[in-house]
This record gives structure tokens, sequence and C-alpha cells, in this order.
């Protein structure tokens, strides 16, 4: 595929690009990390199980269109590949306290873990690969940044 734009000629290439947000020629992790919060915002409104479950469906769905791109691109891990980071974020900011303080919190500590890798998220990242590989490095940066934010909200005694 010559260009990565054709991507979009397919579902499994909307759903993997974050809807076209991958694509960006720069930094396509942090743009499709903000790209993330537009479904965020209305998925915030749901149950915590609801919620939960979006993010296990669409974690689910977006191994088959990463392993589809990596298939098409011939890349492991490519970085146009941002529904990991929508994942990610949306585990990053699961019951988050209000105000919006704690979204600019939430999306600077994901973005932390997934430049940082500590383990596991780093064995995650160099040992599996594909669809799965790419997708689970940033569930578990979502993680992380989930327990960080959630102790700084407790420090700061904020709900």
């Amino acid at each position: 595929m010559n260009t990565p734009w054709k991507l979009l000629r397919h579902p499994a290439g909307w759903i993997a690009t974050g809807f076209g947000s991958g694509l960006a020629p720069v930094a396509p992790g942090t743009v499709g990390s903000l790209a993330a919060l537009l479904p965020w915002w209305f998925l915030r409104e749901a149950t915590p199980l609801a919620y939960l479950g979006v993010c296990l469906a669409y974690f689910l769905v977006s191994i088959w269109a990463a392993q589809w791109v990596i298939d098409q691109i011939e890349i492991d891990d490519p970085g146009v590949v941002v529904a990991d980071e929508w994942v990610g974020l949306w585990l990053t900011l699961f019951l988050l306290p209000s105000g919006w303080i704690w979204i600019v919190v939430g999306f600077a500590a994901f973005r932390l873990f997934d430049i940082l890798k500590p383990w596991p998220v780093s064995w995650a990242d160099s040992q599996l690969h594909g669809g799965f590989g790419s997708m689970l490095d940033d569930a578990l940066a979502g993680a992380y940044a989930w327990l960080l934010v959630m102790l700084i909200a407790m420090v700061f005694n904020a709900s």
C-alpha cells in the first residue's frame, strides 16, 4: 500500500487509525490520544460496567483492525495504529474525578507511561507482536496511568 490514506478504504483502517487521527504527520500517538477524548466525552456518562465493556469491546475489535493494518503495511506496531492509544486513554480516565484538570492530569499520565514504558509495558511492547501486542502495551500503560491519577486524586482528596 503506497499511501497510508489508502488504509481508510477498509473499516479496519478507520478503527485502527482512530478514524484517521493516526495519519497525523507529527506525533500520531499524541494526536490519536487527543482524538480519543471526543468519544470518551460520551463514554464517561456510561455506568462503570458499561464503560469497561466498551473498552473491552473496542480493545478486541482493535486487535483485528491493528492486525489488518500491520498486514497491509508490513510494519509491526506502526505509528498509524492509534486504537491502542484510545483504549489506553479511556482506561486512564475511568472513574475520573470531576473537573477539566483531571482530564489534563490523566492525559499527561497516560502519555508519560506510554512513552516511558515501565515493566511490564516494555515487555509487552518488545515481546508481543501483531494486533494483540500493539494493543496490550498501551492498555497496560493506561492501567499504570489510572493508578497514578487515582493516587494523585486521593492525595488531593478529589471526588
